[in-house]
Order: structure tokens, then sequence, then C-alpha cells
């Protein structure tokens, strides 16, 4: 037998968005995503060190770590009150509206079968939204990590 270790399902990633505007902690799941990009590397900077001493060999040292998260999905509204999903809401009536030290945000995302959260404190860029006659409106963000990643438990 090969081992017991499966692939696991791209669906079952979770993202929230925390509200900071909220009296208590208040995290807003992101709904109608249909798919993601995690790039660990994105903002990366090297300093190149290759010297004499290198002896033809290139060699570097990382100054610098970054990554982003695309999110793409469809523009979500509930049926009745025709509100926008609270989550996309967020990071599009609120969140990319600011500006300068306020435009930071706490971000948290993990799969379903893990017990701990990544979150970041970020920075968010719209992405584009539009549909053709047969399709759904897209919606899309990019989310822009700010220093370190950490972890929280997963709670209830």
């Amino acid at each position: 037998m090969a081992g017991t270790s499966r692939p696991i399902d791209a669906r079952g990633w979770i993202f929230q968005v925390e509200d900071t505007g909220a009296t208590q902690e208040t995290w807003l799941p992101i709904a109608g995503l249909t798919t993601f990009t995690h790039n660990p590397g994105e903002n990366e900077e090297t300093a190149d060190t290759t010297a004499f001493d290198s002896e033809g060999h290139y060699e570097q040292d990382v100054m610098q770590r970054g990554a982003t998260l695309e999110l793409e999905g469809q523009f979500r509204i509930d049926k009745t009150t025709k509100a926008q999903d609270a989550g996309q809401a967020y990071v599009d009536g609120e969140w990319s509206q600011r500006l300068g030290i306020d435009s930071r945000n706490a971000v948290r995302w993990r799969h379903e079968t893990q017990t701990q959260w990544v979150v970041w404190e970020a920075t968010v860029t719209p992405g584009e939204q539009g549909g053709g006659t047969n399709e759904k409106t897209s919606w899309s963000a990019t989310i822009t990590r700010c220093g370190a990643p950490t972890t929280a438990a997963v709670s209830g």
C-alpha cells in the first residue's frame, strides 16, 4: 500500500476578514469563492552575495519575505435583502477604501481539516468585476501580507 495520505479539496479552504468596526472580535467569511492562489514568494527581495571566493557559483541572501492571496469568485447577494455578502462587502466598501496607516486589516485562512488559522495583517487591492450575457458577475481581491504571519487556534 502506498500510504494513507490523500490530497485535499480546494473547496475546503476558508477565508475570513476581521470587521475592525465591530464592538467585539468579528470575523466575516468571504462567500462565493471559486478559486484562490497563495503566492508565498511574492514581494521577496534578495541581495547578491556572489564574490570571488564563490568560485563561480551564484550566492544570495533573502532580505525581504512577502506573500499574497488572490481570491476570485462570484459576486454574492442575499436573495431576500439584496445586500452583498458581508465579507465581500467589507472588502469592497470598508477595507479597500482606506489609505495610509488605516489601510491594513487582519485576514485569516485555513483548510477545514486544519486546527490553526494563518493570520495576516495585510492590505487589499480590489479586483475587476464583470461578466457576460450567460455568466454570473465576478468578484476578486488581492491580499498582500504586511509583516510576519501568525497563527491562531480554531475555536468553537
